[in-house]
Order: C-alpha cells, then sequence, then structure tokens
C-alpha cells in the first residue's frame, strides 16, 4: 500500500469524503488497482472502474449522453484524450493544485485533461551495427539509413502523435517531406506494436527502430522473451536533444461533461498528481512522473536524463487528422 503522508492536508477535509467516482479508464494494469484502493483508503470514496479500448469508451460515453454514469476518463495518449474532448465529453476543471503540480505543456489550456504520467517516443539502434545512430527524428529520413528502420504504421495513435508534433514545429510541407524519407528508409512494411519494432533489432530486419520508453523498459526489467536476453544489443538515442528535445506523450485524465460526482472526481485527479501517487502510477509500468521532482524508479533510470519537448500536447490532437493524411500520402501505410 502506499505511503499517503503528502496526501494528508489534501485529503484531510472530509467535504466530499463520501460516496464513489465511476473511472473509465483505457490503462489495463493490474497494479492500478492498489492506487485507487489507496484513494478510497484516504478519502472514503469508492472507485468504480470500468475499463475498455479508448475509442469503445468514447463511443459507450457519446451514446450514455446526459445519463452517462462516467466521472473521469483516463486514457494513454495526448491524442486519444484529445478525441474525448472533441466529442464533447470533458468539462473544464478549476483546481490550483492541479495547475502547481502538472507543467502547462502536459495538460489542456483551460483544464480539459491533464497528464498523469510521461513517456518518451525516442530512437533505438542495434549497437553492433549502428556505429553513428540518428540523433534527431529527421535523421530518420537520411539516405544514409536506406533499409534499416523498422516503425508502426502511420495509424497508430503514438506516431500520429509524433507526427502532430512534427507538423507543430516545422510545418506540413516539411513534415510531408520527413515522412517520405522515412518511407525510402523501410526496413519492411510497418508491421505490429513497439516491441515487435525493437524484436526486429534483435532479429537482424531492422537496424533502428522507433518505439515508446516503456515498451524496451520493460525488456529491461525482464520476462520480455526475445527482448530481455538480448536488451545489451540495444542501444537508445533521446532525438532532438540540442533542439525542441525528444517527443514525450502522455497518460491522461479528464473530468466527464455529464460526471455526476464531479468534485469527487476533481479529488481523484489531484490525488494522481501527489508525489506517492505520481512515482506508483509512473513507475508501474516503467514511465515517468508528470510532476516534476518525483524520482525515477530504478529501471527507468538505466536511460538516463533527457531533454523533452515543452509542445503544449493539445497540438498532437489538433493535428492528428493532417498527420494521417501526410501519412497516407507519403505511403506509409
Amino acid at each position: 500500500m502506499l505511503t499517503l503522508t503528502a496526501l494528508a492536508a489534501l485529503m484531510a477535509a472530509p467535504a466530499f469524503a463520501q460516496g464513489e467516482v465511476n473511472l473509465y479508464s483505457s490503462r489495463h494494469y493490474d497494479n492500478d488497482e492498489a492506487l485507487y484502493e489507496a484513494f478510497t483508503e484516504a478519502t472514503g470514496i469508492t472507485v468504480n472502474r470500468i475499463e475498455g479500448e479508448a475509442d469503445e469508451l468514447i463511443a459507450r460515453m457519446t451514446a450514455e449522453g446526459a445519463n452517462s454514469p462516467a466521472d473521469v476518463f483516463l486514457t494513454v495518449d495526448a491524442g486519444r484524450i484529445w478525441r474525448a474532448d472533441q466529442a464533447g465529453l470533458l468539462q473544464p476543471v478549476t483546481s490550483e493544485y492541479l495547475d502547481a503540480r502538472i507543467p502547462a505543456h502536459l495538460r489542456h489550456p483551460d483544464g480539459h485533461w491533464f497528464g498523469i504520467s510521461q513517456r518518451a517516443r525516442i530512437i533505438f539502434y542495434d549497437r553492433e551495427d549502428v556505429s553513428e545512430p540518428p540523433l534527431t527524428y529527421a535523421d530518420l529520413a537520411d539516405p544514409r539509413f536506406e533499409g534499416q528502420i523498422c516503425i508502426r504504421s502511420g495509424s497508430n495513435i503514438y506516431n500520429l502523435s509524433l507526427m502532430g508534433s512534427i507538423i507543430a514545429h516545422e510545418g506540413e510541407e516539411a513534415a510531408l517531406d520527413w515522412a517520405k524519407g522515412v518511407v525510402a528508409n523501410f526496413a519492411r512494411a510497418p508491421q505490429g506494436g513497439d516491441t515487435d519494432q525493437l524484436l526486429g533489432i534483435v532479429s537482424g530486419e531492422c537496424d533502428i527502430a522507433v518505439s515508446n520508453t516503456y515498451y524496451f523498459l520493460r525488456g529491461v526489467a525482464g520476462g520480455v522473451d526475445g527482448l530481455s536476453e538480448n536488451i545489451d544489443s540495444i542501444g537508445w538515442v533521446f532525438p532532438n536533444q540540442s533542439t525542441t528535445g525528444a517527443h514525450v506523450n502522455v497518460a491522461a485524465a479528464g473530468v466527464a461533461a455529464n460526471a455526476p460526482n464531479r468534485e469527487n472526481a476533481i479529488r481523484f485527479l489531484e490525488f494522481l498528481a501527489t508525489d506517492e501517487a505520481q512515482a506508483y502510477f509512473a513507475n508501474q509500468n516503467n514511465e515517468y512522473a508528470a510532476v516534476a521532482g518525483v524520482g525515477l524508479a530504478e529501471v527507468p533510470a538505466t536511460l538516463g536524463l533527457f531533454r523533452q519537448d515543452d509542445l503544449n500536447l493539445s497540438a498532437l490532437g489538433e493535428n492528428q487528422t493532417r498527420a494521417q493524411e501526410i501519412y497516407n500520402e507519403a505511403g506509409w501505410n
């Protein structure tokens, strides 16, 4: 069970220490249950969790309309929570605590959602075969890496968000040129998830891969067949360290537009922003806390510190439609 010392002051007032909060979550980690139990222990508020894929939950909340029991929507990509917000399923929240704790670029400008944990989407490479790995996302389009790159499909939400950031920084024309260059450097047609891209390095099918950090860190922690036993053969680069910083994304949560337990929902989000909850929530999936100053767990610390992009993540959603069009035009299937 979590240490609740830092929660005492925040949770001491009994004004809402009753009732329930209904959590619609597309984050599927059993270890999160201990976190929700800690919230109940601290507040007396029961957490009712309904799980599903993000698009399924968005469709469900839309169908339920004003009668939806959802209080909090939690998902694992800024692009996905943007979809929920665009569908009118989230409401603005004013919380001095959340505004003080969550950096501005990791939350909606008007409080519609807040980043709870972070992951970076970075470059991995074969230590033996690649002596000079790409140091930037732009380098992935360099012809010297022809036939070497493994990466997921253009319709994958993580890649849509990455493209959304490139559009925001470089513009649409440069983004299209980049996508065409990466396609020309594919080692194979996009297939599988992030772990499959890393396994492509192990198998020798590709020399360079793009993946979210926590997929690699699962291999570091052990137990990922084919990856863990070969983890030392893979190197990594946090891209764009001298310019924009590495692209980051978030698990994020917002209060549902028709939340029947609105105040409990806000307390739940505030709970997730405490140091103890941040450390637990992030580290259970080998991610990074959203709140500054929360220490890294042993496994994420193996990658070292890095400079992150401070682009407001709302841009990832705002550019999502155009990102898909650019991937399609580039032949990135």
